[in-house]
């Protein structure tokens, strides 16, 4: 109980922290009113449109004020429609998940079974094939992936449409583009994983006894070599909807990530401080469900709290 508390205090730590540097950098980066009504408004509604929104308090009261809003459940209007900030974040996450949710699964899909081979075939030409397309996809940027793939499936073949949000076909590319670089990942750390827990007394006698090797993968090599890679798998679960933010620009797809780069841009500060309250909230919430899931499987971790 002391483990997960302590956790949870840390969490509650990250939340504050994220909250007051997206509150101070927003303010610091450019004023609101310039960007909505422009350079050339007189000085009166620009001094008008700060005096109604708040923006002539000192900084401090702002920010005491905005944490107490929070508390509240008070997240801000948009200073753009003066739509509920929360209420557009939320009207955009079924298109973010619509993406985000099959790219999590396809990366499960690929990325351990391609890290478990890869382990069982150590220092083989099957091995170094699969770890180098893992460094490849994860070092190429996805905004540059899903150029190429709009470039290779939209533009030469016609296969697949550019961007939009009008049927499933346009749902395709942006998976794709999202799931290759987290199976790379994963490859990379189940082969670790597996490459660790293989070494161990009891693996070599389960192999000595005769078993296939899909039996010492499945009752014996993995569930030892889980907690690392439900670490990482955690950590995506709680990206789902941040990772999104560039390729969601990239195939014009109006969820959370657009929304958010739309409203930086803007500077509708209700707007981005909301999307990033709810992207920290969903971090931390998986990260806290992966420290309880570690602290149920993982005897270690019990024994030593």
């Amino acid at each position: 109980m002391n483990y997960l508390l302590t956790r949870g205090a840390r969490s509650g730590l990250t939340v504050l922290l994220v909250v007051t540097f997206t509150f101070f950098i927003l303010r610091m980066s450019g004023d609101p009113a310039m960007m909505i009504l422009s350079a050339d408004a007189p000085p009166e509604a620009i001094e008008a449109f700060r005096k109604s929104w708040g923006l002539d308090a000192p900084l401090s009261h702002q920010y005491f004020g905005y944490l107490g809003n929070i508390l509240a459940g008070n997240f801000g209007v948009s200073m753009r429609n003066g739509a509920s900030a929360m209420s557009l974040v939320l009207e955009a996450i079924p298109a973010t998940l619509a993406i985000t949710l099959p790219a999590f699964l396809l990366k499960l899909l690929l990325g351990i079974p391609a890290g478990v081979f890869a382990a069982f075939h150590r220092n083989t030409w099957i091995d170094r094939l699969i770890m180098s397309f893992s460094v490849a996809g994860h070092s190429m940027p996805s905004f540059v992936l899903g150029v190429l793939m709009v470039l290779i499936f939209a533009v030469s073949l016609g296969w697949l449409p550019s961007g939009g949000y009008a049927s499933w076909g346009h749902a395709v590319l942006p998976i794709i583009t999202l799931s290759i670089g987290g199976a790379a990942v994963l490859a990379r750390y189940t082969r670790s994983a597996m490459l660790e827990v293989l070494g161990q007394p009891y693996i070599r006698a389960a192999s000595a006894k005769g078993l296939s090797w899909r039996h010492v993968v499945i009752r014996h090599a993995l569930p030892n070599a889980a907690a690392p890679i439900l670490t990482i798998t955690g950590l995506m679960l709680g990206a789902l909807i941040a990772g999104a933010v560039v390729v969601e620009s990239v195939f014009s797809w109006p969820g959370v990530g657009r929304l958010i780069v739309s409203a930086v841009a803007n500077r509708d500060l209700a707007v981005v401080q909301a999307a990033l309250l709810l992207v920290t909230f969903s971090m931390v919430g998986a990260n806290l469900l992966v420290d309880a899931l570690n602290l149920m499987i993982d005897p270690k971790i019990r024994s030593s709290k």
